[in-house]
């Protein structure tokens, strides 16, 4: 099947660079001095054996310096581009070029409740019904589970999690799990529904974020996680989250070296464990800590594009973050940072854009704030859309045509042409007395009215029924066995 999305940025497009060449390149090579000179901390042992057969320098029996030889392998060896599907096995995520593609993000605690506005602990409801209107939006690419289901036992919550997304939409899933059992069963849900391994591993339509202690301790879920996915043929992330000024460096420069240096470390374990098995870059890995408040901070102007950037200098798909505001509800601030974020990510090409929604440094999930940022991302992908010059475009013809009177309304030229430009659906550009008729509804109160229709209308792509009942008996043997 061929691939058509209005995702993929035409070769005129805008295109933004923060780093210079000479800049990226000092920053690999301070990679592979700390690889080479500190080391890592793998806490499984498999992990420690594959880089000594390798010939890596194994200090004990968890620290290994990784030589620059084998990180220069393993950049040769992954995948250039990642393509990933949705449920019906259609590759619509070409993770390639500069393509660019959006969605939410997962495990928020709390959420803002799209009837009554207040903050809350999440629940698994919420995410069914998060889940089913990113399923309705145009412009939302791929889903996440959005927020923590607080209302069911923890020790099931990756379970219901997986199935509460998979019945729910019929986009590529990224899912997150707590615990390494949880990711073994998210995949196996995922085979059923792809009718098998070797057709999820061809056309993945389920694929793993994982998070990392920190870029030189690799714990042993994460290490887990990332050599199953390997041994499968899934594409994952492998994200060691650098928080400058307390996990790691206050420069964005140190930063940016030292979580990439984890990352590089994550991918020569991939490699070796599976040679071309598909990892996606992580460019969410250098928060900062507001030293006024100590809070960690996503929508600061310091953390944008530096990891997508080294990414983009090695050629690998990257997995960005925007759309997200510290903002804590879905205001004026939040849709200004939601609106920066998601251009200068655009910008410079981050293949998927996550956590769209997100409130209070991660801590808050809004579908409101989804709604919104579906807008924001429309007029993002308008204006990367570029522009045309040509004959018919510079229109030399029809200004003389119309001559001193300056009138175009009436001419065919304007008719043929003007539905080309970009007409929004939810930002509101009537005059005042026609808004003032409306109500005079606010940016948010518009987002909420149009979460709500979703919610009262839209109805997902079921499961077929032996599928649903696969997944649930998936769930039911799972729950058995912990009991």
């Amino acid at each position: 099947m061929s691939i058509t999305h209005s995702n993929f940025q035409s070769i005129n497009a805008p295109k933004f660079q923060k780093l210079s060449r000479d800049q990226l390149e000092r920053i690999h090579y301070a990679s592979l001095e700390i690889l080479e000179r500190t080391g890592v901390r793998l806490l499984v042992p498999e992990a420690v054996e594959l880089l000594k057969s390798a010939g890596a320098d194994v200090v004990d029996e968890s620290h290994v310096r990784i030589p620059s030889h084998l990180v220069e392998w393993a950049l040769q060896v992954a995948p250039k581009r990642v393509v990933i599907a949705n449920r019906f096995g259609e590759r619509v995520m070409p993770l390639e070029r500069r393509n660019v593609f959006y969605g939410p993000g997962s495990d928020c605690p709390n959420v803002i409740d799209i009837d009554t506005g207040e903050r809350r602990p999440g629940t698994l409801q919420d995410i069914v019904t998060g889940i089913r209107v990113c399923d309705a939006l145009p412009n939302i690419d791929f889903v996440m589970s959005l927020n923590l289901a607080g209302d069911i036992p923890q020790e099931h919550a990756d379970l219901y999690q997986m199935q509460a997304m998979l019945a729910n939409t019929t986009k590529p899933i990224m899912f997150v799990t707590t615990e390494f059992d949880g990711c073994v069963k998210a995949v196996e849900m995922a085979e059923v529904v792809a009718g098998g391994a070797e057709a999820l591993r061809r056309d993945p339509f389920a694929f793993l974020y994982i998070n990392v202690t920190a870029p030189l301790v690799h714990n042993e879920e994460a290490l887990r996680k990332l050599l199953f996915m390997a041994e499968k043929g899934l594409p994952t992330t492998y994200t060691p989250v650098v928080l400058r000024g307390a996990n790691g460096p206050i420069t964005p420069a140190g930063a940016v070296a030292y979580a990439n240096a984890g990352e590089l470390a994550g991918l020569v374990v991939a490699q070796l464990k599976r040679e071309g098995t598909p990892i996606i870059l992580s460019g969410g890995t250098q928060d900062m800590l507001d030293m006024r408040t100590m809070l960690d901070i996503y929508a600061a102007p310091d953390n944008r594009v530096l990891c997508v950037e080294m990414a983009q200098y090695y050629g690998l798909p990257i997995f960005g973050l925007g759309g997200a505001s510290d903002s804590k509800l879905p205001d004026q601030q939040a849709a200004a940072e939601a609106a920066f974020s998601l251009l200068t990510e655009t910008m410079a090409g981050s293949h998927l854009i996550h956590d769209v929604g997100y409130l209070e440094g991660g801590l808050t999930n809004s579908i409101e704030m989804i709604v919104m940022a579906d807008e924001l991302i429309h007029w993002v992908k308008k204006f990367m859309q570029g522009i045309v010059v040509d004959e018919e475009t510079l229109a030399l013809d029809w200004i003389d045509q119309a001559g001193f009177d300056n009138d175009f309304l009436g001419l065919d030229h304007t008719n043929n042409h003007f539905r080309e430009d970009w007409y929004p659906t939810l930002l509101d550009r009537q005059d005042h007395a026609g808004w003032s008729a409306d109500g005079a509804p606010t940016f948010r109160q518009r987002a909420q009215q149009k979460a709500q229709q979703i919610i009262a209308e839209h109805q997902p792509e079921p499961l077929p029924e032996d599928v649903a009942q696969g997944i649930q008996e998936i769930i039911d043997k799972a729950i058995h066995q912990q009991t």
